[in-house]
């Protein structure tokens, strides 16, 4: 029961915060729901008009049943569909059961109760009239047509040649067919000097509401949650990710099978949870999700404080600005991207931990040193059911500790887009930059398994990367080898997805380097730089930088004669880490002609590249060189450091053979 607690914490302190109306949290014993019609009303109940809303969603009073109704009657505080709310459905040829007289009982009885409204009386004054159908129908918000006995009847296609009505737009439809008997209806009722009009803004009618549902409860039992006392909630809230989500955490509506039955007499012994802990808990869930959640499909992450002040989502990107109105940004260093482009020096490492470092002492120090945070991922494997897939509480110094350690042991060059300030009358434009941050784990599953990858084999892959972030564990060696085998697999990316081997690239270098950090043989862990280590003695990273020299010849001299194709490398990448030795002989061979052809124009771009092969190779110890042994992923680091210490390698004499197009390739 402890993310209960957790979260009912979480209500609490979220309610006094300074929040714009839209982001405040819910009030108990109410429901979001999405609204297709409003209906204005005078103080006398009288109607005035009716509008059709387009994508809004309103939190309406709702009681236990009806706010986790999926079938069957139960009518809502207040607005509510048409089958409940017109009188008159029936008599229009609704297709559906009509459930007004439930409606207007529960309606009647708030309206004589000490917690009655003046809107509220209102709205009764009006759906006891019985015309809401034919009114709508008048303001053109419903339409109907005679059928052949002469019967008005609800339209439930539109079959006429001018464009469909408002109402036909925003309703679901099942095979082209929709029932407007679905409407929901909300009211307005104008009051001079009494605002806000629309009922479901009004603050004075939930409370009045809030007051009327709990009244009606005198039955207590003790809260497992709470430890008190209280009196019980026996239909739990769904709608947590969204306002059609009928999943629900809690359920115990399986009185006939053996859910609990065996061990215990009734659901409350299995799991008694009071009502107000329940709709605060699950309503500061909600909450949680749409201001903060990680969201992947029906799958949900979110991490918080219980003070409900900011914290850095795990699965998000470390680089991204907070895109909240009031965070001050003054309290938080610079985003944690750095541009690799300007220093290329050995401390970039230490450059970028240290920024990593004030960013998150940002974070921190708007949260007691003694606050937990929650990190929190919840699923649903049917449409009725939603577990927790994943549940930590951590200090804060435990959680900021664990996060960094994440976004610096896995921290590497990646290639991300950067949207550049353009005129309106022009396209967006936007620059390749390669900065070090931590790959985003949903990049890390494309990069594994392809492009199309399905939603079921993206959340696993999530469910993996999220211990390694949390709690410091290894990276998956299968996540990793995948990585290392699609980029490796160089071919395989057309001309046109250059770009995603470059961003794949840097993904498998950063869990390379992460999986070495963390690797489970202490005697085997080792701290890669992310500049050029020249000196690097070890065969892997030597013969990585070897390729990249060679793609690096032929890549130059295919831009003299004015060719673009991939080059030997580049298709004999998969090869040459199967085999080295072996397949170094044939991409030297194929240099030959380059060599020949730079040897007359880029005379002294060549000598230099030559003198990087036998630099290169003077490091080899041994037989290592001409072992034929295949090679660990640490060929890809020596062979992406060279590759971006060419494009990137700062000029003195931009005139000469040497610095002759160092951004060559395009995206660098």
């Amino acid at each position: 029961m402890s993310w209960l607690q957790k979260l009912y914490q979480t209500y609490d302190a979220g309610v006094l915060l300074d929040l714009p109306l839209e982001q405040q949290l819910m009030p108990i014993s109410h429901t979001p729901q999405n609204a297709h019609i409003n209906i204005v009303l005078d103080a006398e109940g009288n109607f005035r008009r009716a509008s059709v809303l387009e994508k809004t969603q309103i939190v309406l009073p709702a009681t236990e049943s009806s706010a986790s109704r999926s079938s069957g009657e139960a009518p809502h505080g207040l607005a509510d569909k048409i089958q409940y709310v017109a009188k008159d459905y029936a008599g229009f040829g609704g297709k559906k059961k009509a459930y007004f007289e439930s409606y207007r009982q529960q309606l009647n009885a708030w309206c004589e109760s000490p917690y009655a409204h003046p809107k509220v009386q209102a709205v009764y004054r009006y759906i006891e009239k019985g015309t809401v159908v034919a009114d709508l129908i008048a303001q053109q918000i419903l339409f109907a047509e005679t059928n052949a006995q002469g019967v008005p009847e609800l339209l439930e296609r539109w079959q006429f040649d001018d464009a469909p009505p408002a109402l036909f737009k925003v309703l679901p439809k099942e095979k082209g067919i929709l029932d407007q008997g679905a409407a929901l209806v909300c009211w307005s009722v104008e009051i001079p000097g009494n605002s806000p009009s629309e009922t479901w803004k009004d603050p004075s009618i939930q409370a009045c509401w809030i007051r009327f549902d709990t009244a009606n409860s005198i039955e207590k039992s003790l809260c497992y949650a709470t430890g008190v006392e209280q009196v019980l909630s026996n239909n739990h809230p769904a709608k947590i990710r969204h306002s059609g989500d009928k999943a629900k955490l809690i359920s115990s509506n399986d009185s006939s099978g053996y859910t609990y039955r065996g061990r215990f007499l009734d659901e409350t012994q299995a799991c008694g949870i009071g009502f107000e802990v329940s709709q605060k808990a699950h309503n500061a869930l909600r909450w949680l999700v749409n201001r903060q959640g990680f969201r992947n499909g029906d799958q949900v992450y979110v991490a918080w404080a219980v003070s409900g002040a900011q914290v850095p989502q795990p699965l998000a990107d470390s680089g991204m600005a907070n895109d909240s109105d009031d965070f001050d940004l003054e309290e938080v260093a610079e985003p944690v991207i750095i541009n690799v482009q300007v220093d290329h020096g050995r401390n970039l490492g230490q450059a970028y931990a240290r920024k990593l470092s004030q960013y998150m002492a940002g974070y921190a120090a708007k949260i007691s040193h003694n606050e937990q945070i929650t990190v929190m991922g919840i699923d649903s494997a049917t449409p009725g059911r939603m577990s927790i897939i994943y549940y930590r509480e951590l200090l804060r110094d435990e959680f900021f500790q664990r996060l960094q350690a994440w976004h610096t042991q896995f921290a590497w060059r990646q290639r991300h887009n950067k949207d550049l300030p353009v005129d309106n009358d022009k396209k967006t434009k936007s620059q390749v930059i390669w900065p070090i941050c931590a790959p985003l784990p949903r990049d890390i599953a494309v990069a594994a398994h392809g492009e199309n990858l399905d939603d079921a084999l993206k959340k696993k892959v999530l469910e993996r990367l999220l211990p390694c972030i949390i709690d410091e564990a290894p990276i998956p060696r299968d996540l990793m080898e995948l990585c290392l085998r699609k980029v490796s697999n160089r071919v395989a990316y057309p001309s046109d997805k250059h770009w995603l081997w470059e961003k794949n690239l840097g993904i498998a270098c950063a869990l390379i380097k992460g999986y070495y950090q963390r690797h489970p043989d202490t005697q085997l862990r080792r701290d890669y730089a992310m500049a050029l280590e020249e000196n690097c003695p070890d065969r892997d990273y030597l013969f990585g930088r070897l390729l990249a020299v060679a793609d690096y010849i032929e890549e130059i001299a295919q831009g003299v004669g004015g060719e673009k194709r991939p080059t030997t490398a580049a298709r004999l990448m998969q090869r040459f880490a199967d085999r080295p030795f072996e397949t170094w002989r044939t991409i030297e061979l194929s240099l030959q002609p380059y060599m020949q052809r730079l040897q007359v124009s880029r005379a002294g771009f060549l000598t230099n590249r030559n003198k990087d092969i036998d630099r290169i190779l003077a490091l080899f110890q041994h037989d290592d060189f001409t072992r034929n042994a295949a090679l660990s992923g640490e060929f890809l680091l020596g062979y992406h450091c060279q590759r971006h210490h060419y494009k990137h390698k700062p000029e003195s004499n931009p005139a000469s053979a040497e610095g002759h197009d160092a951004n060559l390739e395009s995206g660098e």
